[in-house]
């Protein structure tokens, strides 16, 4: 069985690198075009999770702030750059704080529930994560020791959506699986779950991941329409 966040620091240092040239780091420097899409396509999932997934420490958000200069003049590359300049002006103190309001909040809880079946259904422990389990089970995944959320965090869904892309939790690069997981277990909530973020009124910081976020989920949904 493979921990889905065993490699999570080691493709997170490489996200602000990749993204900033568009290069890559397949396993062959023969990588086909489509591949090189997959690797890229990796790294915005690589992003996403290790944004979300806990508060950014300052290892984070200095590799966060190397996209302030990634504008490339589409929304996405805008939103990508505003990011990188956001890290830049903000300390990981208050980095933390919002996280923590977001997501966690006082009491009653955060603005935003990054868990899908508490986002889909109401209930945390309830069919979405029985059936991300199961599929979970099949591909040899498991959560890693010491992993204290349900795994339908879409942390860790993002996570594991870059190993299955980019062959680190076992098949081919960019597999058909990673469809399948797509379609199941993302394409039913979580662009609605960006877009949310992006609207939060405790998001400053976060405001432009849920817009690359939300964009992002746009460009795979039609990515698989495409590939149908």
């Amino acid at each position: 069985m493979i921990g889905y966040s065993d490699w999570e620091t080691r493709k997170g240092d490489a996200v602000a690198t990749s993204m900033g040239d568009n290069q890559t780091n397949p396993s062959s420097s023969e990588s086909s075009d489509v591949m090189s899409d997959d690797m890229m396509r990796a790294n915005f999932y690589g992003l996403l999770a290790r944004v979300l997934a806990k508060p950014m420490d300052e290892d984070t958000l200095e590799t966060m702030r190397a996209l302030a200069k990634h504008d490339d003049g589409t929304p996405l590359g805008e939103a990508i750059a505003s990011f990188g300049k956001l890290c830049v002006r903000t300390p990981r103190a208050k980095a933390e704080e919002e996280f923590t309001e977001l997501f966690y909040g006082v009491g009653a809880g955060g603005e935003i529930s990054p868990y899908a079946s508490l986002y889909l259904t109401g209930l945390v422990y309830d069919k979405p994560l029985a059936e991300l389990r199961e599929d979970m089970a099949r591909l040899g995944i498991a959560a890693a020791d010491g992993t204290g959320e349900p795994e339908d965090h879409i942390a860790s869904l993002c996570e594991m959506m870059h190993g299955l892309l980019t062959g680190a939790l076992g098949g081919d690069v960019g597999s058909s699986e990673a469809k399948a997981f797509y379609d199941k277990h993302l394409a039913p909530w979580a662009g609605k779950l960006f877009e949310d973020l992006e609207g939060a009124q405790a998001a400053a910081l976060y405001m432009p991941v849920g817009t690359i976020g939300r964009l992002f989920m746009e460009i795979e949904r039609e990515v698989y329409e495409m590939a149908a």
